[in-house]
Parts: C-alpha cells; sequence; structure tokens
C-alpha cells in the first residue's frame, strides 16, 4: 500500500521550489527552521498518494500564476509518472559466480623447546 498525505504544498530551499508532502502543519516550522522561504502548505480534503496530490495540485491552479511553483510541480509530476510499458527491458548480463578469496599462506615458525624453570614447578598456585 503506497502512503498517503493529508497536506501538501510547495517551499524554496537555496533558490529552487520543491514539492513538499506531510501530514501535518508542524512541518512548516521544521521546515522554516532549515532555511526553507516561500513556504505554503495546504490541507488536503484527504488523504492522498503523491502521484495524487501533485496532479490534485495541478488541477486547482496552485501555482497562482508563478512560473517556478509550476515548474517544481511539473518537475514532481513527471518524476513520479508511471514508467512507459512499451519499453523493452535492458538485457542484463548473466552474474558470473564470485571466486572464493584465496587463503593467505600462513608461516609457520618451527616449534621451540621450552626449557623447564625449576623455580616454577613448585609454585603454590
Amino acid at each position: 500500500m503506497s502512503q498517503t498525505f493529508t497536506h501538501a504544498g510547495v517551499s524554496k530551499l537555496n533558490g529552487t521550489f520543491k514539492v513538499r508532502f506531510c501530514n501535518d502543519q508542524m512541518r512548516i516550522k521544521v521546515l522554516a527552521k532549515n532555511g526553507h522561504t516561500d513556504i505554503d502548505i495546504v490541507e488536503l480534503k484527504e488523504p492522498m498518494t503523491k502521484e495524487a496530490v501533485v496532479a490534485y495540485l495541478l488541477k486547482i491552479n496552485f501555482d497562482n500564476g508563478n512560473k517556478a511553483v509550476r515548474a517544481a510541480i511539473e518537475a514532481a509530476q513527471e518524476k513520479r509518472a508511471p514508467k512507459a510499458a512499451n519499453k523493452s527491458p535492458a538485457k542484463k548480463e548473466a552474474k558470473k559466480p564470485k571466486k572464493a578469496p584465496a587463503k593467505k599462506a600462513v608461516a609457520v615458525s618451527a616449534p621451540v623447546a621450552v626449557k623447564a624453570n625449576p623455580a616454577l614447578e613448585d609454585a603454590p598456585f
């Protein structure tokens, strides 16, 4: 099931408008705190998916003649548009099985003779 949102709109960050989706008006404070300007978030009539929200914003002329806002909404629509089914799928190369990494040789030294220390043989521990 797709996620739905109850509020949507636009905000401007670093001179670029983007469509924003949220579930309450508190998002406005968060956007403002993070440096967003020209924040315009509206409550939707019913919970909607991102695709439905973008279509709704275009339908109600949310941009009010602002070309930058309109471009942001259209860019969001293009981003979320269903992919064309008539495109032929790209051929995937068969994955080659990965070889196990070669084991590193460990140098083994000859056993070292350990001399017994007579003082330690009768230790109380």
